[in-house]
């Protein structure tokens, strides 16, 4: 913006900055000529009731994607914006106005509407001029105000060294309420980037890594890949000088080759479409320099098919799968290289087919079928679709054939406004945004109601829960994934249903350890600013507090990871209660044992078999044990349940960590009868805690009742009868 306004300065050479190779590309209307359009720009305004002159370039791209626009705001914006930038000079020697007139020459090629090109030519004017907003505001309307106050930088002298970022944390939230806002910006850095080459290398390489960093990823979070794309071709000769020579001269050395396989392809792609009566055009498409690059790092040496993509445009959707069945039909697919973007269009609002076909040589060509109205959103994206918030005329409605999603609140701009917000200083909101940023790929997951919830890629079940219950989610305690239970740490994929297990405790506080299952900014701030606010609990969590275990009454609190048994922490036996079931053999004067492994109670069905020293062991008889037993040839002893129904039993549970839980979960089993005689807590694995309980009861008819009153227990998810194989 007006980093390069001097006022005045005196005309001095043009440096030019990275030269892109003259190679062919997609169609585009040529560059401006700034020294010609400056002089057009030093004239003057015009008669009221005409045009000047400078702007023709911008009315005539603007007139091909809106022919009844009422240019009048625009003639008036020029107007004030010449008058107000007169007399500064860019760095390059230009007239400062030339650059407003560039910015909005881009975005009147990406299909801008008139509001948008009204704020361009005007959004340098409050930061650099004595123009004022409430100024803009009686001449153009309030949209246009917005938009201009949405890209205008802070000033360093209140700010300093958060200038920077506190200027994209107020743009960013001017975007969340008009993404105008955004392409505003970033048609701005890119006529910037453009002209770096007369900048000291010290701040085209701060520059460039800002828009390496922010920039581009903005740019294509919103579909914006015209920008995109020379954006990155642009840092890549800045950052990267040397492979970006290595790189243009790949795709000149390929520009000069007498054959093309691509050319090729196209031709018989075009022989098979016209047979099938598709109308298609089908065109090449030259990756551009960061993409031949990339390439190149990942395949080694580039064939002829490497340096481009065959695009194929058609008219309706139908025909999109029609050109797929026939290239499938007549060429070779490569079946694994099969997207369908139509179907479920990417977070960007891209929509495409994308295949390959391979020739005889081997050779593989890539192609993208889409629509045109889906090349049009696919090269421009939220840019393409005019002002969203003005509703949809009927016309608008029918052609675009349900293509049009609204771009008003993305998710990833909603997940990001979220947690700005959270965010302490400016230097944890730059480095927070540009971590966000850099995940560039967005996945979808269901909730059980039948809502979504937009992720990046990567995140998890802790992410999913502060994405839908923000610091609420300090209270789950575990998630099912596709109807199966998970820990916090598990990686969600796209497509997956994911429900939230959150627990009833009002003191419930998140864990340590889920700052590394977070993937996202809002996640992982919550968290922190939890524990920034609760230091003995944070203390206490990587501490650990002391366990303590009381039979058949609630425990104070212990801690999962350590073990109890009745001889340390628990009250012992009374002696009128019976050790076990009574269990009746068919071997009189031997002596019975209740297998440990499977602790049998009635009314379970039993088998018996007799060991060493005269005594049967009683097993349940899906006991793994049993099997071996048989196997090894032990001798069978018919048994039977006797009179007393007394017993005792070990039962394993499983859980969600969370404070109290051990309390809570003894406390059920004492109000049911059981006397625990040991208990056994293994550490906690994932957020995942085992116990293990040997308890008696005075009636092996009350065991149920006893499994049910532990899953009860919030956090608690299993209890089941034990089995230990190896016992």
């Amino acid at each position: 913006m007006s980093a390069e306004a001097t006022n005045p300065a005196s005309p001095g050479p043009v440096t030019a900055g990275p030269v892109l190779p003259t190679v062919p590309r997609r169609k585009a209307r040529s560059r401006l000529d700034l020294r010609r359009l400056g002089r057009a720009a030093l004239l003057g305004p015009t008669a009221r009731d005409r045009l000047p002159d400078a702007i023709g370039h911008v009315v005539e791209a603007h007139r091909s994607h809106y022919p009844d626009a009422d240019l009048d705001a625009l003639r008036r914006a020029y107007v004030l914006a010449e008058s107000s930038h007169r007399g500064q000079m860019r760095k390059s020697g230009e007239p400062y106005i030339t650059h407003p007139l560039a910015v909005t020459l881009i975005l009147a090629e990406l299909g801008a509407e008139t509001t948008t090109l009204t704020a361009s030519l005007l959004h340098d004017t409050v930061e650099d001029t004595d123009v004022t907003l409430d100024q803009v505001r009686e001449e153009f309307g309030e949209e246009v105000r917005f938009l201009v106050d949405g890209v205008t930088k802070l000033e360093k002298v209140d700010y300093g060294a958060a200038a920077e970022p506190e200027t994209f944390r107020k743009m960013l939230v001017a975007t969340g309420n008009d993404v105008r806002v955004m392409s505003i910006k970033l048609a701005d850095r890119l006529h910037n980037m453009r002209t770096l080459g007369v900048m000291r290398p010290e701040k085209q390489a701060r520059i460039a890594k800002v828009t390496r960093d922010v920039l581009i990823p903005l740019a294509e979070r919103l579909g914006v890949q015209a920008l995109k794309t020379e954006l990155e071709d642009l840092v890549f000769a800045i950052l990267l000088p040397e492979e970006y020579e290595h790189t243009r001269e790949l795709i000149v050395d390929n520009a000069s080759r007498a054959d093309d396989p691509l050319a090729e392809m196209a031709d018989e792609m075009r022989t098979v479409l016209r047979d099938a009566d598709i109308p298609a055009e089908v065109l090449i498409r030259p990756r551009h320099f960061v993409s031949v690059h990339r390439r190149a790092r990942k395949r080694g040496r580039l064939r002829g098919t490497d340096f481009g993509r065959l695009l194929v445009l058609v008219n309706e959707d139908a025909d999109c799968y029609g050109v797929l069945g026939e290239l499938h039909t007549c060429m070779t697919p490569v079946v694994s290289e099969f997207k369908d973007f139509i179907a479920v269009p990417k977070f960007n609002l891209y929509q495409s087919l994308h295949t390959a076909v391979a020739r005889g040589d081997g050779q593989v060509a890539e192609v993208l079928i889409r629509t045109h109205q889906m090349h049009k959103v696919a090269e421009a994206g939220v840019v393409a679709l005019g002002n969203p918030y003005a509703p949809p005329s009927e016309e608008q409605t029918v052609s675009s054939d349900g293509e049009r999603a609204d771009p008003t609140r993305p998710g990833w701009l909603s997940r990001l406004l979220d947690w700005q917000e959270a965010a302490p200083d400016p230097d944890t909101f730059w480095s927070t945004l540009r971590e966000d940023l850099a995940q560039d790929r967005e996945i979808t997951v269901f909730r059980p109601d039948g809502g979504t919830l937009g992720l990046p890629e990567g995140a998890t079940c802790v992410d999913a829960a502060y994405a839908q219950y923000g610091e609420d989610a300090h209270a789950c305690i575990g998630a099912r994934v596709n109807g199966r239970l998970a820990t916090l740490s598990t990686v969600l994929k796209d497509g997956d249903t994911v429900q939230l297990l959150m627990g009833q405790d009002p003191a419930s506080e998140p864990s340590r350890e889920w700052l590394d299952h977070a993937h996202t900014a809002a996640a992982r701030i919550a968290i922190q600013r939890w524990l920034a606010t609760h230091p003995a609990s944070a203390e206490a969590q990587e501490e650990g507090p002391v366990p303590t275990l009381q039979a058949g009454e609630a425990a104070a609190r212990p801690a999962a990871g350590n073990s109890v048994t009745a001889s340390e922490g628990a009250t012992p036996r009374t002696a009128d209660r019976p050790a076990a079931a009574n269990a009746v053999v068919d071997q009189p004067g031997a002596s019975v044992r209740l297998a440990g492994c499977c602790t049998p109670v009635p009314p379970d069905e039993v088998i018996g078999f007799s060991v060493r020293g005269g005594a049967v062991t009683v097993h349940r008889v899906e006991c793994a044990a049993v099997a071996r037993m048989k196997s090894a040839g032990r001798a069978e002893v018919g048994v039977r349940w006797g009179d007393t129904t007394g017993c005792r039993v070990t039962l394993f549970a499983e859980s969600f960590g969370r404070p109290h839980l051990l309390a809570d979960l003894t406390e059920a089993m004492a109000s049911e009868g059981a006397e625990i005689v040991s208990a056994t807590v293994e550490p906690p694995s994932q957020q995942r805690v085992s116990h293990t309980y040997t308890v008696e009861l005075p009636d092996a008819a009350h065991l149920p009742a006893l499994m049910r009153a532990m899953r009860n227990v919030p956090g608690v998810y299993d209890v089941s009868r034990a089995q230990t194989p190896g016992a």
